[in-house]
């Protein structure tokens, strides 16, 4: 019995979704790989993007997960909440394919990520300038987009 493919065509209505979803996320689940077992490990990250709506972070050095992004940025953020009510299957979320890039405090880019993501997320002032605390940069690759059920699209950088 040959399976159907469940995922749609890409088509404006799944773009708009996927960037309302991006653009609104405050927060995101970060899935990465431990160095030490090879295991996978999730954990919940603050979120914004940046200029070219590419998704950022202020993480610090003291988190497991950021050690395991110097070993291996290759991750993927999932991001999108359910709502109040009914199954929180029928809640859009997407799942996006990153590689992180880690940005030294000393690079030029990092006074701009800081007062972009600042302007955004302003209680991080309160760490944003500890020296453990610096921010990274989601490279997508790939995303998986869920409106719901039957509502499946595979996405490419450029539909973000």
């Amino acid at each position: 019995m040959t399976q159907k493919d469940p995922f749609r065509p890409v088509d404006d209505s799944a773009r708009i979704l996927a960037r309302d979803l991006l653009s609104h996320a405050h927060h995101a689940a970060l899935a990465i790989l431990r160095p030490e077992t090879a295991t996978p490990s999730v954990t919940r990250i603050a979120l914004a993007t940046d200029a070219l709506s590419r998704p950022i972070s202020l993480i610090s050095t003291l988190a497991e997960h950021t050690r395991a992004l110097q070993a291996n940025p290759a991750c993927a953020l999932l991001i999108g909440e359910p709502g109040d009510k009914g199954d929180p299957l029928t809640h859009p979320r997407l799942t996006l394919h990153c590689t992180a890039q880690l940005i030294d405090r000393d690079s030029k880019d990092h006074a701009t990520l800081r007062d972009l993501y600042l302007s955004k997320r302003p209680k991080a002032r309160l760490y944003a300038d500890f020296a453990d605390f610096s921010y990274v940069c989601f490279d997508i690759s790939s995303g998986l987009l869920n409106g719901g059920f039957g509502k499946a699209w595979r996405l490419a950088p450029g539909d973000l």
